[in-house]
């Protein structure tokens, strides 16, 4: 089992901690344990109560009609408000819920309402970016394990070469080939098969090589396929060889091929030197209008 401060149920959550205070106070909405220390913590039942009576709540339910609910009747409203409501915030929450639940019905049924309603870039760009933000926060207190998360990225990652899979590709004289990779040891394959479905939404031509290839493989496709635009995502610490070098590389072997770069090992190194070729992206709406651009 694990516990939650009321800090981190408010990050949760997004209910302040002295409303959270008050719903306990007046309507026993949740009882707290404390510690040795007169410290309050909550657990995981807490947090998944807690999540419903804030997804409803910021729906027009009042927290006296929320608290007569019996459990079974406070989940089969927020179902219903879920199927309902396209604002982003319910999306989260209802995804965080079937994820910590292992739903994977409900994962399944929720992300694809969501694609239909809103469509598979907004809803990357503002629901399951963010949803993975609060993942973090659950990384940290221990509420989460590799199991979780797993089970979430393969469901997002088969819903997303589907749509790959149904989009037209066009032959537009404009277009221009794209080389789509993670280098060898990057395994979080998630962000690049998005930035395949934006860019070949956008009328370019993609070649998707995927995760940890080696670079020598890089080359040989590269030498092939000859790419306008290669792109790639470093998020973890480069196997065999520093970051530096493998951009220094990447200008040696391809100065006139743009190379587009982004991920956390790259963005918060504030030491490196980016070669003339390769361009940091720091986030995916820079990737959406460099994609535009370069039509």
């Amino acid at each position: 089992m694990n516990y939650f401060s009321i800090k981190e149920i408010e990050a949760l959550t997004g209910v302040k901690a002295h409303t959270l205070r008050i719903w306990e106070q007046r309507y026993a909405m949740i009882a707290p344990k404390r510690t040795e220390t007169n410290i309050r913590y909550y657990d995981e039942k807490d947090l998944r109560k807690l999540l419903n009576v804030a997804l409803l709540n910021r729906n027009g339910y009042k927290i006296s009609e929320i608290a007569s609910l019996s459990e079974q009747e406070l989940r089969e409203q927020v179902l219903v408000v879920s199927g309902e409501k396209s604002d982003f915030e319910n999306q989260m929450q209802a995804l965080t819920l079937s994820m910590l639940e292992l739903d994977e019905r409900g994962f399944e049924r929720l992300l694809s309402t969501a694609f239909l309603q809103m469509g598979i870039e907004k809803t990357m760009m503002q629901v399951i970016f963010p949803f993975f933000k609060n993942i973090g926060i659950m990384w940290q207190t221990g509420s989460i394990n590799p199991a979780h998360e797993h089970f979430i990225t393969n469901i997002i990652r088969q819903k997303l070469i589907v749509a790959i899979d149904g989009q037209k590709v066009r032959s537009d004289g404009w277009s221009k080939k794209y080389m789509l990779f993670l280098p060898e040891g990057e395994f979080h394959e998630l962000g690049l098969l998005f930035a395949n479905y934006v860019i070949r939404a956008r009328g370019h031509h993609v070649i998707y090589i995927g995760a940890n290839v080696p670079y020598i493989d890089l080359k040989v496709v590269h030498k092939v396929y000859k790419p306008d635009v290669m792109l790639t995502i470093l998020t973890s610490p480069m196997v065999n060889v520093p970051a530096q070098k493998y951009l220094n590389d990447m200008y040696a072997d391809f100065p006139n091929t743009t190379v587009l770069a982004s991920g956390s090992l790259l963005l918060s190194d504030s030491a490196l030197v980016i070669p003339q070729n390769i361009r940091l992206l720091k986030d995916f709406r820079e990737l959406l209008s460099v994609a535009s651009e370069l039509t």
